[in-house]
């Protein structure tokens, strides 16, 4: 049966399509249409009208809820259905030496057969929209045109926020079949209208075909195709075409009282301050979670693919995070997740706004204080994975370069993990090679934005482990080689942001975040020497000190920079011994595991030298 022969489109549905002309397009459409049953279909366009119709539908289906001001709804996934399901997010490889060992995996075709058993007729009673995206700035070579199918309204409006309308993108592929394409089904839905039957939750990212399949579920990490789906196919094809695909924030440093803006990109793991580190006032934003680097005129350029902002709101507050808050707290169309609702009002864990209520509606359901759930734990006010979605264009320090179809260039690259007792809050690597390895070894604990254990210890090469579909070696040689075809490669930092005392207290503040910034802007232009340790360049105290007075008004003391700046030598071979087991078995490249040994080298030459676990910066 041939598109134009289905019934259930629309005349005015095939004169849309018609205008894409694309037969690849039309078999997708068709194909998912004759497996998932849906009762109506509708191809949606980037009109205004298209886009009214779609944030009504959203609210017409409760899977929204209009709050008190103006634009801004709430959106509750299920209880069971608060984070990414590594569980059941599996590559289906293209070949069986494609296997990762880091990664679920299963043989394609087993893969491919279950999930869809699963979707056969799982849109019945349900209308599919087809969507039309694009990653990155439209008419760039850095743009993929994305195909979404879903029948979730919510999944729709949340990604008309998120990223770049497209349906005019795929009328330049001229027919070709360069394109992501993704289809997602809500499943069934309780009384609350939130997905059950998560047992049959699949989340299949097939490389061959560049396409995700994902069912029985709504969380955005999951359910979304462009956000963390897509990111995994444009690892896959980055890899084989020698860019980066990171996920990494874009923003641009500007130091007071100087003419000048300088481009970082900066890779922390989920819930380890990649969004507030985008955000820190005085400085503009190009993007906040995943950027494509590409090599143009020998230059490091880089862009976002995403033109909104899905960000964790737990302990978003006026205080510390003034920017967001004013974006949360006027009208603008947003879309909130997961957080407290009660008379129209949005509340989330550590707003510090006053006395929180006590009861209302929430990811549960029903809440009041004191309710638990059926395994008798204590149900929360609000997730601490809620969210809130909105446009990076309502932001009053957005950067001006953000739709440069040729990205921006950049200078300096940040790594930052969670470490409560290991590295410094900055230091600069000595090249491109150490910086990769650097990269290599962020460690991190768990944290709400994953299904799971919290607080574990894990190992999260490039803040990226959950999405690398190649194998490490592979994607670190990469890295490598990029370096390599770069006249003048970006200068490589890492960052910790949760260094803490015996007393579990923490020796930064949220605010030093931007001291640290500006010192490494300011290493590209040779405005401050450092202090050679055996793990990196560090800041000399003197220099910080001059900085927190400028910057913050606030007395750096020499026991707060001795606190933070201190080389905790035991604590780093412990660490790099943990590296070192980790990649035992992956057949690393010659040039990380020089790096890996070097390192380890010098840390057991200063432990000899010093006689100490613990040494002052003051005396290197």
């Amino acid at each position: 049966m041939a598109l134009s022969d289905l019934k259930i489109l629309s005349p005015l549905d095939k004169l849309r399509l018609s205008k894409i002309n694309n037969i690849y397009i039309n078999k997708i459409i068709e194909k998912y249409i004759l497996l998932c049953k849906p009762d109506k279909v509708m191809i949606v366009t980037d009109s205004d009208e298209d886009l009214e119709m779609i944030r009504a539908m959203a609210i017409d289906a409760h899977e929204e809820y209009a709050l008190n001001i103006q634009g801004h709804t709430v959106h509750f996934d299920g209880y069971y259905d608060q984070a990414r399901d590594k569980k059941h997010t599996y590559i289906l490889p293209e070949n069986e030496n494609h296997f990762s060992t880091h990664i679920n995996t299963r043989p394609r075709e087993e893969g491919l057969t279950e999930i869809m058993e699963i979707m056969n007729g799982i849109m019945k009673g349900k209308i599919m929209l087809v969507r039309f995206f694009c990653l990155g700035p439209k008419n760039s070579q850095f743009a993929i045109p994305s195909l979404q199918i879903t029948d979730s309204p919510y999944v729709a409006h949340s990604e008309d926020i998120l990223y770049r309308p497209g349906f005019e993108e795929f009328k330049r592929l001229e027919g070709s079949n360069k394109f992501f394409h993704f289809i997602h089904s809500s499943g069934q839905l309780d009384e609350n209208h939130v997905t059950k039957n998560i047992e049959k939750r699949r989340i299949y990212i097939d490389l061959k075909d560049n396409r995700v399949l994902s069912v029985v579920n709504q969380y955005a990490g999951n359910s979304l195709g462009l956000k963390k789906l897509a990111f995994r196919l444009a690892i896959n094809k980055a890899h084989k075409e020698k860019w980066l695909a990171e996920h990494m924030f874009i923003m641009g440093i500007r130091p007071e009282n100087k003419e000048r803006v300088t481009y970082f990109t900066g890779a922390f793991p989920s819930a380890c301050g990649k969004t507030s580190t985008a955000m820190i006032s005085g400085q503009t934003i190009v993007g906040d979670d995943i950027a494509y680097l590409k090599v143009i005129k020998n230059e490091c350029r880089a862009v976002n693919i995403e033109s909104g902002i899905f960000g964790i709101i737990r302990s978003v507050n006026p205080y510390d995070d003034p920017e967001i808050f004013n974006c949360l707290t006027s009208p603008r169309e947003l879309i909130f997740s997961n957080v407290l609702e009660h008379n129209g009002e949005p509340y989330w864990l550590n707003m510090n706004t006053g006395e929180m209520p006590e009861k209302g509606r929430n990811h549960f359901g029903k809440w009041q204080n004191g309710i638990k759930d059926k395994e008798g734990k204590k149900v929360l006010m609000a997730s601490k994975n809620a969210r809130y979605t909105l446009r990076i264009s309502e932001l009053s320090n957005v950067d001006p370069e953000v739709e440069n179809p040729n990205g921006v260039k950049i200078d300096g690259v940040i790594y930052g993990g969670r470490d409560a007792d290991t590295n410094v809050p900055i230091f600069q690597s000595f090249s491109w090679k150490h910086g990769v390895f650097l990269g290599s070894s962020i460690e991190s604990v768990t944290t709400a934005a994953t299904i799971g254990k919290e607080g574990q210890r894990i190992i999260v090469p490039m803040a990226n482990l959950d999405f690398i579909v190649v194998p490490m070696n592979q994607y670190i040689q990469n890295y490598l080689d990029f370096g390599e075809s770069i006249e003048k490669t970006p200068v490589i930092f890492a960052t910790n942001y949760f260094l803490q005392n015996e007393e579990g207290e923490f020796h930064n503040s949220k605010l030093d975040k931007k001291i640290w910034l500006l010192w490494a802007e300011g290493r590209l232009y040779n405005e401050y020497n450092a202090i050679e340790t055996p793990v990196g360049f560090i800041p000399i105290y003197h220099d910080l000190k001059k900085l927190f007075k400028q910057v913050l008004n606030k007395d750096y003391s020499k026991k707060e920079y001795v606190d933070q700046f201190s080389i905790r030598l035991i604590k780093l071979l412990e660490k790099y011994k943990r590296i070192k087991n980790y990649y035992l078995d992956k057949n690393m490249p010659e040039d990380f595991v020089y790096q890996l040994e070097e390192q380890i080298n010098k840390l057991n030459k200063a432990n000899k030298n010093y006689q100490k676990d613990i040494v002052s910066p003051f005396e290197f």
